[in-house]
């Protein structure tokens, strides 16, 4: 039989053009065969693709099947391929598998081999296995000799035990399977609706074939986004455990696209229910795809039912398989080996424009010409980096004849970078006349065909504006460029001073480090007195043990972690502050209208209160219409207005006076829901509510990527003028919340954002962050400076993270793994902690004076002579002049 419909191939025939599909540091288009050789007719009798000027054997076509694959599945490959160019009859065409992990250099598969000639098209076929799934797989099509030109007429992948009529069990073969009957073997066993009708299907019947196996199952008659296929699995699982989904999902629809969800619902033995997504997925009804997922069960569930649910009503669900397992631990990361980074140097060639446009080339079919007028200094954040020394050429690049977006200058690469190297990219930037107000301008680095933001601003005719951002590699890259895009089609673009350099993160350690002593510590002098004669000359015994520290550093948690024993250690012991993940969150509170749930959040306020952690308030109102519930949605303009009075009415009523900070209305740089809706006036509204219900919080903005330079929407400009307007409208805006998710800190780019937003003079909190990378070394490293540059910075006021154990926070973003161990970016973090702890000891001088300078905090000394003993407690403040303690004996 013919399998084409459970191809893992995207586009397979090309008819969508090259859709999926990326030529591999060459050049690609599609043909006919009338307008690039009037003898060659496609094999499948409509259009081939072509991949000409290849300078390197493995140059071809490849396409990521990362999701498409299963493990332990055997894969028949299909492909119809040809050469053309030169005087040369045949040449070896391959189908290779790259398989890439981080920290591990890529492996390469061949799959299948084929002697292509010119005369006709030829049937490349292999097969292949995976023990396991790689962090990515690509596919793709090589081999020629350079200047020989690759076509390539379909190409099919698909499971061989479709064809066998065998059933490849994937990961459920081993006796951990929590899911009975994943694959439909036993047809609808185990398996019910979830308020719906579940069909079985058969592979000998209908147009659409499993993924694999024989059978697979449809949710129909879905009167509800939550309804669909479950089954029952309590007894199953065990609480503190790790456990990890795959499903083959599609849908049956004439949307395009729809999400599919796996999620668990809990019931403890105390009747509290949980809801937590497992996995989630955008579906077609064109082919399978694969979700994947991993939760953390915290609880002892006394029943728990897994389920997919997500697309919306009157949409069928397709599940070809449904498999879960305990998650196993991946081997630890190791630091990698960097060698010669050569920091400060960039590698992009001819940035001044000495030489002309030698090593710059036009991405499409605008024209770049040489130009002078541009500034000679460096960008800000380039030269905290670079220093003051360096200087431009005032030569810039001019971008004319813009047909895209996307079009401009454009530089390849590939071969000057190193992995887990953090590079910094900075460039001045100015857009010419033809398109309607302000500009975006993003310098994106295309790494193997993904894009990769390396920096964004808003331009405009009048100025020259920075672009400061950075990016970092951590598998090997085929092709890497950098181009610079954005502007209306017709607006012409001019850069200067493009550079990108490896920066020396811990450069600017020591003149951290000294800030941080003159800014969070306090020279303190201790008068003893009283005790023997013999204790005065010989002097007291003196120990100083730091006990609390009064610079807040915090963490989100949320309602399940407390049901965890080793998370509440963790955080009681390393933090002071909480701010709740989403149980403060009007959709948690009134997910349906009148249907209050406030237990969450009084129950994480009791926890708070138990162990002396102060609490911020997340959030009032969030004007991203994706955290807005239908029911509020669906609201005409007054009974909106009048939601949302009485619901800043009944939380700040009811919690008055237990948060000392509130997220007012959050990312109001993003989104404008209530805004669009109620009018602008809306927002300086909602402030000055809150502080009528509750003066003594202090009342804060709150937004992302304000200090990472990835996004023209919320420049440190764009920030302060937000908070300007409130304030001119009435609104007591009390704080700046920088959220602080951040992937590949650059020190000097976040230094330059605050120094930007503290000119307001209000108190600066860091309120969600996390760092981003595979490696726990380098996530360390990321961490650290982040910390470092924060504490340091006199505007700073206080640090929350967003999560810090393993599935309860951004994913590689953790400092604790799931089972509770600490990786290495919880030990820099605690080592941190450390440095910026004071406890010291030894002996008073002839006065009975004993000086030390500690952090800000409270204090415990113990003062010992010959015959006695006394302990006293002293807090350590804010102030320049020395804090001076008696203590008598």
């Amino acid at each position: 039989m013919e399998v084409v419909e459970a191809n893992a191939i995207i586009n397979h025939d090309f008819s969508e053009g090259l859709l999926s599909w990326h030529p591999n540091s060459c050049n690609g288009f599609l043909s006919d065969g009338s307008v690039y050789a009037e003898d060659i007719k496609a094999e499948s009798g409509s259009q081939f693709a072509v991949l000409s000027n290849r300078t390197q054997c493995w140059q071809g076509l490849e396409q990521d099947v990362t999701l498409r694959l299963l493990p332990h599945v055997t894969y028949n490959v299909l492909a119809f391929v040809r050469i053309w160019g030169s005087s040369q009859e045949t040449a070896d065409v391959l189908a290779t598998l790259r398989l890439e992990n981080p920290n591990s250099t890529p492996t390469f598969v061949r799959v299948g081999r084929v002697t292509a000639s010119r005369k006709r098209w030829e049937k490349l076929e292999g097969t292949f296995s995976l023990k396991s799934l790689p962090y990515r797989a690509v596919f793709y099509l090589e081999g020629p000799l350079p200047g020989l030109d690759l076509l390539i007429d379909r190409v099919h992948i698909w499971s061989a035990s479709i064809v066998k009529g065998e059933v490849n069990r994937s990961f459920a073969d081993g006796h951990d399977d929590i899911l009975q009957n994943p694959l439909f073997e036993d047809g609808l066993n185990h398996w019910t609706g979830r308020a719906c009708n579940i069909v079985l299907h058969d592979v000998t019947k209908g147009q659409v074939l499993p993924s694999g196996g024989q059978h697979f199952a449809s949710a129909t008659g879905r009167t509800q986004g939550w309804h669909g296929i479950q089954q029952d699995i309590t007894g199953r699982l065990k609480r503190k455990s790790a456990y990890e989904v795959s499903a083959m999902v599609q849908i049956s629809s004439n949307l395009a696209s729809a999400e599919v969800l796996a999620t668990i619902w809990i019931q403890t033995n105390h009747l509290r229910e949980q809801y937590i997504t497992m996995g989630r997925v955008q579906a077609s009804s064109k082919e399978w795809v694969q979700l994947q997922g991993k939760f953390l069960l915290n609880s002892e569930p006394a029943k728990a039912i897994a389920y997919l649910e997500g697309p919306p009503a009157g949409i069928d669900i397709l599940v070809s398989s449904f498999l879960m397992h305990p998650a196993k631990k991946p081997s630890p990361s190791s630091a990698p080996t960097i060698e010669n980074p050569a920091f400060g140097l960039n590698i992009l060639e001819n940035s001044n424009l000495f030489d002309g446009l030698r090593g710059w080339y036009p991405l499409g079919s605008c024209s770049l010409n040489v130009a002078t007028g541009s500034p000679h200094t460096l960008p800000p954040a380039a030269q905290e980096s670079l220093g003051w020394q360096q200087s431009l050429s005032g030569n810039y690049i001019f971008v004319t004849n813009r047909k895209q977006t996307w079009e401009g200058p454009a530089q390849t690469f590939t071969e000057k970078l190193k992995l887990f190297v953090t590079y910094q990219v900075t460039a001045w930037v100015r857009v010419g006349s033809g398109g309607t107000g302000a500009q975006n301008v993003n310098v994106a680095i295309s790494v193997d065909g993904r894009w990769v933001n390396g920096g964004e601003i808003e331009a405009d005719v009048h100025l020259w504006r920075e672009v400061a951002g950075s990016f970092r590699l951590e598998s090997k890259p085929s092709n890497v460029m950098v181009y610079v895009q954005g502007p209306s089609p017709g607006v012409d673009l001019m850069v200067a001073g493009l550079q990108i350099f490896p920066v020396d993160q811990k450069a600017r350690f020591e003149h951290l480090k000294k800030q941080t002593e003159k800014l969070r510590m306090r020279d303190v002098i201790l008068n003893i007195s009283g005790g023997s004669a013999l204790d005065r000359f010989c002097g007291f015994c003196v120990k100083v043990k730091q006990t609390y520290t009064s610079f807040p550093l915090g963490s989100c948690i949320n309602r399940s972690g407390l049901d965890n024993d080793d998370y509440v250690a963790f955080f009681v012991k390393n933090f002071n502050w909480a701010v709740f993940e989403n149980e403060l969150k009007w959709y948690w509170t009134e997910p349906q209208k009148g249907n209050y749930n406030y237990r969450d959040s009084d129950d994480l306020l009791e926890f708070c209160k138990c162990h002396g952690i102060q609490t911020r308030g997340h959030c009032i109102f969030w004007e991203d219409s994706n955290a807005v519930q239908q029911w509020v949605k669906e609201l005409n303009q007054n009974d909106l207005r009048a939601a949302v009075e009485k619901h800043i009415n009944d939380l700040l009523s009811r919690y008055r006076g237990k948060f000392q900070h509130y997220d007012v209305n959050n990312e109001m740089l993003h989104g404008s829901f209530y805004q669009d809706r109620l009018g602008k006036d809306i927002w300086s509204y909602m402030f000055k509510m809150a502080h009528q219900l509750d003066p003594s919080a202090i009342l804060f903005v709150n937004d992302y990527h304000v200090e990472d330079g990835k996004d023209a929407k919320s420049s440190p400009e764009k920030y302060i003028n937000q908070i300007v307007d409130l304030q001119e409208r009435g609104a007591p805006v009390g704080g700046i919340g920088v959220q602080g998710h951040i992937t590949y800190p650059v020190g000097s780019v976040v230094h330059t954002a605050l120094d930007a937003l503290s000119i307001l003079g209000l108190p600066i909190w860091f309120t969600e962050m996390d760092v981003y990378s595979t490696n726990e070394f380098v996530r360390a490293d990321d961490l650290e400076i982040m910390l470092r540059e924060a504490f340091a910075h006199p505007a700073v006021e206080g640090i929350m993270f967003w999560g810090f154990w393993e599935f309860m926070s951004r994913e590689q973003g953790h400092l604790v793994d799931w089972d509770g161990a600490i990786n290495e970016a919880g030990k820099r973090f605690i080592s941190l902690k450390k440095e910026w702890t004071t406890n010291v000891k030894g002996h008073t001088d002839r006065e009975g004076q004993f000086k030390f300078r500690g952090f800000h905090g409270t204090y415990e000394v113990e003062v010992s002579g010959h015959s006695r003993k006394t302990r006293q407690t002293f807090t350590v403040d804010k102030g320049d002049s020395p804090i001076v303690v008696e203590i008598c004996l």
